[in-house]
């Protein structure tokens, strides 16, 4: 028998909520957030040359995939708390050699870092899956967008604003946020996930949907939106803190803009009215067609000296409607898909991110061999320009009836 002075928190175990799953996306924006504008700026110095960096984020963007796929393997002889917990570990051992600087360990940080972020993400979304119910489904995203708001908004001028005080500074606080989300994460006893009774049949494979995919234009196009809108992003986060380094606007700038990007993430209930009151193709149609031809102005500017800050300026405006793309983009892709085919097709869709993370640091690695940062702004606005010739084509009372019932894509994840 209990001594009543035990207290109900301890007698009885606490059970996955969608509190729960928002305080460990809170922890996480916090760790994540405060290193996003730190790492690209440090590697940098450490390696002298933004060809070098994006070579160094090709081979990670690469390493990345290749963890990604392997987790779920993996999970099948590691029970999934210890992947989890060990995405934690490496997490903080990533940031812990951030703390200690030199071009090796930058490198090394960068890519336990990446994989440990991929593998929590991967073990996160499975246990969302186990414990809420389909029809808590968008509460649980609203609870980790607003629990993961605050970091990702002080995060990236945090970071670099610390990194004059003490550069180890940002590197321990987020270790110090991830092993705060692994306690959280043992205090709610997730476990290994629901026991799943034998299949019927062998797990669906979604490479083997891919002639299916291709065989989809609107399905093509959706995910096409998707992948050059996460390019957009990544030459935002990448290479603009870069840019304003090297023409002397000082480290700290970079990650400012980055944190008044992610603070219109608050606006995004006024686009998404805005959107409604008009149609998916127009709100696609001005997101890439604006980024797209502010991208070329800040190329067109930043080729001469005086014309540094009208770039950055220009790059900062057109992260407002590369928030309008986190918003509509994915639509057309949620709303071609047959509901018979939404597990596969989903599964292909979520390859955005990685092939993102590929594509960029390695198309902008080749064009820095032979043109200076302006070339990569310049090479961005001219796919974001294309998609916009290519959602021309989107049928114009695209969702308009249905446009409320469909689920939001998630925002972006700056990197």
């Amino acid at each position: 028998m209990q001594p009543r002075s035990v207290p109900d928190w301890l007698r009885h175990p606490p059970t996955a909520s969608v509190r729960g799953f928002g305080l460990l996306a809170g922890f996480e924006a916090m760790a994540r957030g405060i290193l996003i504008s730190v790492m690209p700026l440090e590697i940098y110095r450490a390696l002298g040359a933004a060809a070098l960096v994006s070579e160094v984020y090709f081979l990670v963007g690469l390493l990345s995939l290749s963890t990604g796929l392997m987790v779920p393997y993996l999970t099948r002889f590691v029970p999934r708390r210890r992947v989890y917990a060990g995405g934690c570990v490496m997490f903080a051992t990533g940031a812990g050699l951030g703390a200690l600087g030199g071009p090796l360990a930058m490198v090394a940080a960068l890519a336990l870092v990446t994989a440990a972020t991929v593998t929590i993400f991967v073990c996160f979304n499975a246990y969302v899956l186990d414990h809420i119910a389909k029809s808590d489904l968008g509460r649980c995203e609203t609870s980790r967008m607003f629990f993961g708001a605050f970091g990702w908004t002080v995060g990236p001028w945090l970071g670099v604003a610390l990194l004059d005080v003490w550069r180890p500074l940002p590197f321990g606080i987020s270790a110090l946020a991830v092993l705060a989300m692994l306690g959280v994460f043992q205090w709610q006893r997730l476990g290994n996930g629901r026991l799943i009774t034998r299949a019927r049949g062998p797990a669906p494979n979604p490479l083997a949907w891919l002639p299916r995919f291709a065989a989809q234009p609107r399905l093509v196009a959706g995910w096409l939106f998707a992948v050059v809108r996460s390019c957009g992003w990544w030459v935002y986060v990448v290479y603009l803190p870069i840019f304003a380094l090297e023409r002397g606007l000082g480290d700290s700038l970079g990650g400012m803009l980055l944190s008044v990007s992610n603070g219109m993430l608050f606006a995004t209930p006024l686009m998404l009215a805005w959107m409604q009151r008009r149609s998916i193709r127009q709100a696609v149609r001005t997101g890439f067609s604006v980024a797209g031809a502010l991208f070329l102005v800040a190329a067109l500017m930043g080729s001469w000296l005086s014309g540094t800050v009208a770039a950055v300026a220009a790059l900062a405006l057109a992260s407002v409607f590369l928030v309008l793309l986190d918003i509509s983009a994915g639509l057309p892709f949620l709303l071609a898909v047959k509901p018979s085919e939404r597990t596969e097709m989903s599964a292909i869709y979520a390859s955005f991110r990685d092939v993102s993370g590929i594509v960029t640091p390695g198309v902008a690695w080749l064009v820095l061999l032979a043109a200076p940062l302006t070339g990569v702004f310049a090479l961005a606005g001219v796919g974001l320009l294309g998609c916009a010739h290519l959602a021309g084509r989107l049928h114009p009372r695209l969702g308009t009836v249905r446009a409320r019932e469909i689920p939001l894509p998630q925002g972006q994840e700056t990197g």
